[in-house]
This record gives structure tokens, sequence and C-alpha cells, in this order.
């Protein structure tokens, strides 16, 4: 009789407990810029140029919803956003990326399915600003899109690296996700050392790269950046589980995952210049 006194107790006081949890006013906030109000500053967004994978002979380009859901964030907190790429001209996006696209692979991304439809957005993909034009001292924060492209027109890219530089050494938010983190694998500061250098960030993951290659039956890179990330002295990579929306701030060194993980990226750069 006793033990099952203690356990209506127990049943009754974990209730208690957990119900109580629940209770109460539970409030959210945050701000949206007024549609038509002058915006804040302007973020430069680095987007690959067309290119051909010389791995796999795929026709590359950027990933969408790092351009997208990047830059809704970016409007709704008040920032205007411009588009660079390293040749200038036409972009275009990887087709797996394409909501649009036959695959379906992307068919869930309602927020770039939207800016499709928006003709100025779509202009501006046909007319982004050659790298060499850009003056870094018009904007407010860089942020590097990713996609297959970079692997191929960032690496070695000397003025987008030393562009990335020169925001990041006037305290300007520096922003890499997915595979446009391989420029840190070789950008350097002024004072000749690695931008990573004791620094922790984030990139496309080994994992990652693996499922990628198991998902089509080749491999895709010619290289994988957390592989060769884990070579650097006195730098700290880290990786989520796969596909996890991951960003990490570190100082003005703003790096994400993947390509879920443009948002987050975002957000932290928001908070840094607020």
């Amino acid at each position: 009789m006793n033990r099952i006194i203690h356990s209506i107790l127990f049943i009754l006081m974990f209730t208690i407990l957990t119900c109580g949890k629940h209770t109460g006013v539970v409030e959210i906030k945050s701000y949206v810029h007024p549609h038509g109000q002058q915006t804040k500053g302007k973020i430069l967004m680095v987007l690959s140029s067309p290119s051909v994978s010389k791995q796999t002979g795929w026709p590359i380009g950027f990933w969408a919803s790092e351009l997208t859901h990047p830059m809704r964030v970016f409007i709704e907190s008040g920032y205007s956003v411009e588009l660079a790429s390293t040749e200038g001209g036409k972009v275009e996006m990887d087709s797996y990326s394409n909501p649009t696209d036959p695959s379906g692979y992307s068919s869930h991304d309602v927020i770039s399915l939207g800016y499709l439809q928006k003709k100025d957005f779509k202009d501006s993909l046909s007319n982004t600003k050659k790298l060499s034009d850009v003056k870094a001292d018009e904007y407010v924060a860089i942020f590097l899109v990713g996609g297959q492209g970079p692997m191929f027109t960032y690496k070695g890219n000397q003025l987008l690296q030393n562009l990335f530089v020169q925001f990041y050494e006037n305290n300007k938010p520096a922003v890499a996700v997915c595979h446009s983190t391989t420029i840190l694998l070789e950008t350097k500061k002024s004072n000749g050392e690695l931008l990573v250098d004791g620094k922790t960030w984030t990139g496309f993951s080994d994992e990652e790269e693996e499922y990628a290659d198991k998902a089509v039956g080749q491999k895709i890179q010619p290289y994988r950046i957390q592989t060769e990330a884990k070579k650097i002295k006195n730098t700290t990579f880290k990786v989520a589980p796969a596909f996890s929306s991951y960003a990490i701030r570190d100082g003005f060194l703003i790096t994400g995952q993947q390509q879920n993980s443009g948002e987050a990226a975002a957000k932290l750069l928001i908070e840094l210049l607020n």
C-alpha cells in the first residue's frame, strides 16, 4: 500500500513540476525594418561566377539559399544588399539549389522560390559588380556565398582574400559559409599570419562531403575543407552533425557550416553590427 501511495505522490509532484514549466507569459520580439525607410548601411554579398568543375566536368555556380536566406535577414534588419562576383556580370545558381529544378532537390526552399518571382532580384543576378571594382569602404560587412563554384573560383583568389581581410582588419563583419570557407585555408592578414590563426571556425564537413559523394556515386570536390583545416596549426575547426544549421562568430570572423547555415550566420552578422 505504501508503494502505491508513494507512486501516486510521485506522479502528482511530477505533474505539478512539469506543468509549472509551461505556464506563465512568454513574449518574443525582433526588429523588422519598415518598408521604404532609409537603410542602415550596405552589405556586400559575393557570389561565384559561373564555372566548370575540373573534378566532375559539371557546370557550377553559387548555392541559392546561401544568398536568399541571409538576404532576407539583412533586408528585414534594415540593410541593403549589393551583389558582386569573381568576374562580374551574370551569375548562375547551382541547378540543385534552384527550387524549380526538375530534380526537386531544393523544392522545399520557398524563400528562394519567392525571390525568383521578383524582377529586381533576377535582374541583379544578371548584373553583378566585378570584384575588382568593389570599394570596401562603401559597405558595412562582407558575406561570401558558397556553392560548388567557390572551390574553384575562390581558391587561390588573392583579390578576394585581400578584400575579405580588409573588412576583417577594419572591424567589419567578414562572413563565409559552406564551400566559400575554402578561402580561409590560405587567407593571410596584413602581418602575414593566417586569418584563422587562433580562431574557431566551421565549414562544409567531411561527413557532408561523404554524403554528397555517395549520393551521386563519385567524388565531387577536389579536396575537403575539414581535412585541410585539420592540417593547420593553432586553429580550431568545428562541425555540427551533418546538415545542421550551425554558425560560429569569433571576433569579426563569422562562418557557417553549409547551405542550411546561411541564416544563422546572417543573424550573427546583424548582432555584431547592432
